[in-house]
């Protein structure tokens, strides 16, 4: 039997292939987190979730376990545009995702090119960066404001996060709603800002879309005993790939959050440290009692399949 590579293939085989039936893409700008818990591996796990497919550019990478951020490894700005113009004029995308770069040269990369695709919606994820350098911080969010807010469609962040980087001279009597964080997003171009995290009475807290005019939907939910780590990538990633999948902006953001309350409810602690969202709790098989009564005749004798230690010292 001769082998053909789809190059080899007659023109008409991979043209009547239904392009519909192919996922969305989301190209996504993000840092390795070797945790697991937030960055490019939150972002491609939640997207292949709800049934997109995530284009992940590497921006740089965390040096960090479950507990804690100890630094931050920026790649060259010109590593991060060539990886997504190589892409970009191979797969057509259909939104673009932001977390974390790294440095305001990154962010200045990224703007230009979200500006060559202008047709195609931002969701930016704004992080806590409490961790990081108070001047790095300042350098890194007014780029994001001056660079990255103007082409935004989506802003998403913890509500005690942008009160802090958007509205740092409220002295209202009560502290900031979502319409109000999102007319002070609007003033830098950002069109709809989804708003985490509100504090609400009896240990809910509540999620709320708005823009400058109204509120456009949202999702209350008890609050979890738990600190989870990853959640507001995962939350980001999701709505990204809902967007990118054909779903309007109110029903995208509310079965992302739906997505996210089950990821959390599921969450695990790998470590020693925080809780990860389990962005794959739907795989997880369902308890059964009977599954544990498995006959040695079935199972048959494994012990020959055991993985031995490696012997390997250095």
């Amino acid at each position: 039997m001769t082998n053909h590579k789809p190059q080899d293939l007659p023109p008409t085989t991979l043209a009547d292939e239904d392009e519909d039936s192919s996922p969305a893409c989301v190209l996504v700008f993000n840092a390795s987190d070797p945790s697991g818990a937030g960055g490019l591996a939150a972002d491609v796990s939640a997207i292949a979730s709800v049934g997109a497919h995530a284009l992940p550019v590497v921006t740089g990478a965390y040096i960090r376990d479950t507990a804690e951020i100890f630094e931050h490894i920026s790649f060259d700005e010109e590593a991060v545009t060539e990886q997504a113009r190589t892409i970009l004029e191979d797969i057509q995308v259909q939104v673009i995702k932001v977390g974390f770069v790294g440095s305001p040269e990154n962010l200045s990369a990224i703007a230009e090119i979200a500006s060559d695709y202008a047709d195609v919606p931002l969701v930016a994820y704004m992080p806590n960066l409490s961790w990081w350098d108070e001047g790095q911080i300042d350098l890194y969010l007014d780029a994001f404001r001056e660079l990255l807010l103007p082409q935004t469609t989506v802003l998403v962040g913890n509500h005690s996060t942008l009160w802090r980087w958007l509205l740092p001279d409220w002295n209202g009597d009560e502290s900031p709603g979502a319409r109000d964080i999102a007319k002070a997003a609007a003033a830098m171009g950002v069109t709809y800002t989804l708003v985490t995290g509100i504090p609400l009475p009896e240990q809910f807290i509540d999620n709320v879309l708005a823009s400058p005019q109204a509120v456009l939907g949202g999702e209350k939910f008890e609050r979890f005993e738990a600190t989870f780590c990853g959640a507001g990538d995962t939350l980001a990633a999701a709505l990204a790939a809902l967007i990118a999948s054909g779903s309007d902006l109110a029903a995208a953001t509310s079965e992302a959050l739906s997505y996210l309350d089950r990821c959390l409810d599921g969450g695990f602690r790998p470590g020693m440290g925080n809780v990860l969202p389990d962005r794959l709790f739907w795989a997880q098989p369902e308890a059964d009692a009977d599954a544990d009564e498995v006959t040695e005749a079935e199972t048959g004798d494994l012990q020959g399949f055991a993985m031995p230690p490696h012997e390997t010292k250095h």
